[in-house]
């Protein structure tokens, strides 16, 4: 492990999703956090852009964010003028720098996520110091202990569920219950016992004052079966209840959260929902509704703007569902012109025509700098082949099976 973060290494998912593993020193371990790309990362190469920090809830898989397994963020975000970034791992941290290891990690996630991942995105990805979190559960208290605490750091923060009271009573006890729920955990390791000074210097109803001028936004559920839960058969009861009980201690953590706000005078949009457990869809449905606030905090146009596809880039589109809305004009690229949609691009040049790459594909030859690269322009569509399909590039092709895919340049 070096003694200075650096990225490791880079896997093109998409043409605009990336997985990087960084060495954390703080963590003694390398860290994987996914990016989604601005909708005009390709379109203008010498740009950089806001970045929204997307974190994740107590059960945090250590694959893939619940942002893009859980929820429709990678869909959602294809069109936003910003870079999303979604730290993976961290089931039960609440993304907090924990007095000692436990269960086999060393978690220093606020050192991670405000010190030595940053500087690293904006030498390479080519984001900005405007930044935002978000978060659900234990996410939406560190969105807000994590810009409280790192003033100038965020200029948004949002909290979908999140327990934004932990020195209130009883709220150790029940942080202790879910810490150790979502991998054995014990909450002594985080913050000490339930009467040491690092729970208050962590709380974000103990901070409320620190998060003057940031743009904020809390939401939650009531606890009672919504539209996206399954009934048990009596009114308002969900067959989910240990949501129905979170959202229930959410929704009482954040009422405590906003009236303090309102004391201080502080600026809140505030969404209590008349139903909801504390589960994905609903989640999900928040992401969408905290968007408008979300782009006004960070500077970036809230809707798409207009565009259309034409030309051979049109006909290329014609009959690629899986390609959905433009994203860009056309745009030139090295030899040629090219195009984002939704759900991949169409390039084009003089000796190749015009062709969609779209998934891993996409992605591998993102990776190998596209059209700039050794490959040069896609020659064909992309055809099935026995466990996978392939695509070919005027110097090579590009395989994809078993989930992963191979790029051979000739």
């Amino acid at each position: 492990m070096k003694s200075t973060p650096a990225i490791r290494n880079v896997v093109w998912l998409s043409e605009r999703r990336v997985a990087l593993w960084v060495d954390s020193p703080a963590m003694g371990t390398q860290i994987q956090v996914q990016l989604l790309l601005a909708r005009e990362w390709n379109s203008k190469p010498d740009s950089r852009f806001p970045t929204l920090f997307m974190l994740d809830g107590l059960h945090a898989g250590d694959d893939q964010s619940g942002w893009t397994e859980n929820a429709g963020a990678e869909t959602f975000y294809a069109d936003k003028n910003i870079t999303v970034v979604l730290p993976i791992g961290g089931a039960g941290s609440f993304y907090a720098d924990w007095r000692r290891g436990d269960n086999g990690r060393t978690y220093r996630w606020e050192t991670f996520l405000t010190k030595e991942l940053p500087p690293l995105l904006e030498h390479d990805w080519r984001t900005s110091a405007v930044r935002g979190l978000a978060g659900l559960s234990m996410g939406g208290t560190a969105a807000m202990s994590l810009a409280a605490r790192n003033p100038g750091f965020a200029r948004y923060a949002a909290s979908y569920s999140g327990l934004l009271t932990l020195t209130t009573l009883g709220m150790p006890q029940a942080v202790r219950y879910t810490v150790n729920d979502a991998g054995g955990f014990d909450s002594d390791a985080m913050f000490g016992s339930a009467t040491d000074a690092e729970w208050a210097a962590h709380d974000p109803y103990a901070l409320a004052e620190r998060l003057k001028g940031v743009s904020l936004y809390v939401s939650s559920g009531s606890g009672l079966a919504g539209a996206r839960d399954i009934p048990r058969g009596i009114p308002g009861v969900s067959t989910n209840w240990v949501g129905m009980a979170l959202e229930v201690l959410s929704r009482f953590s954040s009422q405590q959260f906003v009236a303090k706000l309102n004391k201080l005078s502080i600026p809140i949009q505030v969404n209590y929902r008349p139903s909801g457990t504390h589960s994905w869809p609903y989640w999900d449905f928040e992401m969408r509704q905290s968007w408008p606030q979300a782009a006004s905090a960070l500077g970036v146009e809230a809707a798409k703007p207009d565009c259309a596809a034409a030309g051979a880039i049109v006909t290329a589109a014609l009959g690629k569902s899986w390609l959905g809305d433009c994203l860009t004009g056309e745009f030139p690229v090295a030899g040629g012109v090219a195009q984002d949609f939704r759900g991949g691009r169409v390039l084009w040049s003089a000796d190749s025509g015009a062709h969609a790459v779209g998934g891993m594909i996409a992605g591998a030859y993102q990776g190998a700098a596209g059209p700039a690269g050794a490959l040069g322009f896609p020659i064909s569509d992309e055809t099935p082949i026995p466990g996978g399909a392939r695509q070919n590039f005027q110097h090579g092709y590009i395989t994809f099976g078993n989930g992963k895919a191979e790029t051979h340049a000739s």
